[in-house]
């Protein structure tokens, strides 16, 4: 007994069928893990912009330090000229 075409057809569309599912199930679990570290991304860049914005609020003045320093040192020749 030989199978017809017919059958033959419809053995291959089910090939077909579980191989197409089989490759979105990994299609899908590629993008869910390409999600994941989207997700660990982004809350590391905002981590991060945290720590730089926290530093830059902490870092030295350094236009006033030197107009200060500037200050000081024309004072000290001054008292120095003058003595």
């Amino acid at each position: 007994m030989t199978p017809s075409s017919g059958d033959r057809v419809a053995v291959e569309l089910a090939e077909m069928r579980g191989e197409i599912r089989t490759g979105f199930a990994e299609l899908n679990g590629r993008l869910d893990l390409t999600l994941q570290r989207t997700e660990s991304a982004e809350s590391d860049i905002d981590e991060l912009q945290d720590r730089v914005a926290a530093l830059e609020r902490g870092r030295w003045p350094l236009p006033a330090i030197a107009a200060v320093t500037g200050v000081a040192g024309a004072a000290t020749g001054i008292v120095a000229l003058l003595r």
